[in-house]
């Protein structure tokens, strides 16, 4: 949510119709005539609203008093049409209220609350919402046509958009749904369309990655992936998948004809005020099409470099090796371990406005202002080519998505050594791994030395709730695991689990790493050919912290527990 700089404490807004009826006028939108005939009704009638006036009479449209009320006021113009959303925050407001003042509460955050209102200089409508919040928290109002918010209010006031009181309501219709009709963006009056926008807003405020829709013989199967584990929510009665699957497919912009090929497409929900986009994915199977949702939530995944949950350790390490004006540095891990996060965070860490920063990727998961972003993911141009391409562009950073061939190493590599700073990502299992693979690929070890920086390697863990989480004796096995001794007796936290973490006993997730410096003498061993094992062994001389330590660090200070550190990174040389 954008905040307004125009607006001052609390609800104070400066009234100023008589420039919007002016700007209505320069604009050419009105004539001087319909602004006067306007202004004498407003004498007759009494009411205060100019905009709503010349929208009744005919005399402009509610799209062109937007721009002009945007353009006079300085808010924020808030569109509410083909978004999804929250009802829990819509309905903070009282029913009555929200009509009077034709207002909703759409967004909030510390300390402010977002309101759409058609009449942003009615301080008397954004005083009566103020009582229903916090006295410390200011309301900032954002400019929605009042036809659209009193389709919100019909919508959301007037029908359950709770998962489970919907799902009641299927249950006691007994001629089913059309899949048109669940299609129909406006038609709130089937319950499978609300269902749908309630499964999209409960995943996103449980911090769910990815939302599974897992048809089956006779039921469709719900699971969310919370913090990397696939989690049961519910199941329904399989009757209704199809109106279900037109309704995804059709906030996604896929053919709702096709159910016999894979698809791909894109869906977004406003959630607490802040867009949520999701990437979405069908898969026929022999009961069905699979739909699969990637939540991609700009608000959790852009995270600044001191928020990653690194350790004080590695924050330094990596800050003090991105000084560094040229080379390549690689984020090595598997599949869903953070690398687009932590990449994105570095990126947006030396963003600014003295650097050309370019990006290729597969695809362009989150927009970052300044940075001037590619998707490679519909084919037209492949890794190899794009890096040519933006080597033309006059970069001074270039980040390339993924290495997955001889070429694209190569050619990344030598943009590290032609003056720019490259960043990249790798699956390997460990830091030193980066260098053989690099190898194996074909990237020689005379282009790769000088050019490397640093390899850094990263999976996340979950962090242990902190509402429910247990001190007690460490066991044995956990004992030898941490180097101590269990004579004494010494406590360690452990999993226990209650409602706010879903009793599993983990809420949230932590990044655990490794960074392997590049130092003159590692450097030279590349160049040479040295082992793996060589070069680890070096790294362990200049000081070089493993992701096994990293992660037993947070052990320690009841971060996590030892049983999932031992679920996420290999611990046998331990035991």
């Amino acid at each position: 949510m954008k905040e307004n700089n125009n607006s001052e404490q609390n609800t104070k807004i400066d009234p100023k119709n008589k420039d919007l009826g002016v700007i209505l006028v320069e604009k050419g939108l009105i004539s001087d005539d319909q602004l006067q005939v306007a202004k004498k009704q407003m004498a007759i009638t009494g009411k205060s609203s100019l905009g709503e006036l010349l929208v009744n009479m005919g005399f402009v449209t509610e799209s062109a008093l937007g721009e002009a009320i945007s353009k006079t006021s300085g808010i924020e113009k808030f569109d509410l049409k083909s978004i999804v959303l929250d009802a829990r925050l819509i309905k903070k407001i009282p029913k009555e209220i929200a009509l009077k003042h034709k207002v909703i509460t759409v967004g909030i955050e510390p300390k402010k609350i977002f309101v759409a209102i058609h009449d942003v200089y009615d301080v008397i409508a954004l005083d009566s919402v103020k009582k229903f919040f916090p006295s410390n928290f200011t309301i900032e109002p954002l400019y929605s046509p009042d036809t659209e918010i009193l389709e919100v209010i019909d919508q959301y006031y007037d029908y359950d958009m709770s998962m489970d009181g919907i799902l009641k309501e299927i249950e006691n219709v007994k001629e089913g749904f059309d899949n048109a009709s669940a299609g129909n963006n406006e038609n709130y009056k089937n319950p499978v369309v609300r269902l749908v926008d309630s499964i999209l807003i409960d995943a996103v405020h449980i911090n769910a990655s990815d939302i599974h829709f897992e048809p089956e013989e006779s039921f469709l199967r719900l699971r969310y992936r919370v913090d990397g584990k696939m989690r049961q929510i519910k199941a329904f009665h399989k009757d209704y998948w199809p109106s279900i699957a037109v309704r995804i497919k059709i906030m996604s912009s896929m053919n709702i004809a096709e159910s016999r090929k894979s698809q791909d497409g894109h869906a977004t929900a406003n959630v607490l005020g802040r867009e949520v986009n999701f990437r979405v994915a069908t898969q026929p199977t022999v009961h069905g099409e699979n739909i699969v949702m990637r939540i991609l939530d700009k608000a959790k995944s852009l995270v600044e470099l001191d928020k990653l949950g690194y350790s004080e350790h590695n924050i330094k390490l990596l800050t003090k090796l991105l000084k560094k004006p040229e080379g390549i540095i690689v984020v090595t891990g598997p599949t869903g371990s953070g690398k687009t996060t932590t990449l994105y965070s570095v990126l947006s860490y030396i963003n600014s406005v003295d650097k050309n920063i370019m990006t290729l990727e597969d695809p362009v998961e989150y927009e970052i202002p300044l940075i001037r972003q590619t998707s490679v993911k519909d084919g037209s141009i492949s890794f190899v080519d794009g890096i040519k391409s933006l080597l033309r562009q006059d970069p001074d950073v270039i980040f390339v998505g993924e290495v997955r061939d001889s070429d694209t190493a190569s050619i990344a590599v030598r943009a590290a050594m032609t003056g720019h700073q490259v960043f990249t990502t790798l699956h390997t299992n460990d830091a030193v791994g980066v260098i053989s693979r690099l190898s194996d690929i074909g990237v020689k070890h005379s282009l790769l030395s000088g050019a490397l920086i640093c390899c850094l390697a990263q999976r996340l863990i979950r962090i242990l709730c902190v509402d429910c989480k247990v001190k007690e004796k460490a066991r044995p096995d956990e004992c030898e695991i941490l180097g101590i001794d269990p004579s004494e007796g010494e406590e360690v936290y452990h999993a226990a689990g209650c409602d706010k973490c879903g009793n599993t006993g983990y809420k949230g997730r932590v990044a655990v790493s490794e960074i392997l410096a590049i130092s003159r003498e590692i450097d030279e061993m590349i160049a040479l050919g040295s082992t793996a094992n060589a070069i680890l062994t070096q790294a362990n001389k200049e000081g070089f912290v493993s992701m096994a330590q990293d992660a037993l660090s947070k052990v320690m200070q009841g971060i996590t527990d030892v049983d999932e550190v031992i679920r996420n990174i290999d611990m046998l040389d331990r035991l």
